[in-house]
């Protein structure tokens, strides 16, 4: 099985000539984040290792200059999961759930959950089913049951995403 990664920041802009970047965390405490440096990208070949200067200025180990450091903007920072504090109670890391499968409340299939997304207006599961993938909004409507230890989750699909063609109507494409 693969080593699971978890995204804990990113890389801003630069800030001055000397190789310091903005650092954009994503752990509860944003200085926490260089307690796990060196980072790696999200398949682990390419490492980082981080040093906070302040707020949220960090140096990144070999990076001297302003252009090596807007070469690395953008640049997406994780971490293994193993390396991670085990969550708390009723809490759980997004990243677990990629895997589990995906029934409905009346014990249908739907699938695997192959991501997590996030893309600013909250996280959405994205499941691959035997005939399409399916795309559920990840809120505790949609998602009442977690069972990381069964190795599922239960989906309840809102109605306002299933769309059935109408009669006579034809193909857009």
């Amino acid at each position: 099985m693969a080593v699971k990664r978890v995204m804990v920041g990113e890389i801003g802009r630069p800030h001055g000539v000397r190789g310091l970047v903005r650092l954009r965390a994503f752990t509860e405490d944003p200085a926490a984040i260089a307690a796990y440096s060196p980072l790696t990208d999200a398949e682990g070949t390419k490492r980082y290792a981080i040093t906070l200067k302040g707020g949220d200025i960090a140096a990144v180990e070999g990076v001297a200059d302003r252009d090596a450091a807007q070469r690395l903007t953008g640049t997406k920072l994780y971490v293994e999961r193993d390396r991670l504090p085990p969550p708390d109670d009723e809490e759980f890391y997004l990243v677990d759930l990629i895997g589990l499968a995906a029934m409905t409340d009346t014990g249908e299939p739907l699938g695997r959950i192959r991501a997590v997304e996030d893309h600013g207006a909250g996280a959405f599961l994205i499941i691959d089913g035997a005939a399409r993938e399916h795309l559920m909004p990840f809120t505790r409507a949609v998602v009442p049951v977690i069972d990381l230890a069964g190795g599922r989750v239960t989906v309840v699909p809102p109605d306002e995403i299933l769309v059935r063609p109408q009669a006579n109507e034809e193909d857009a494409a």
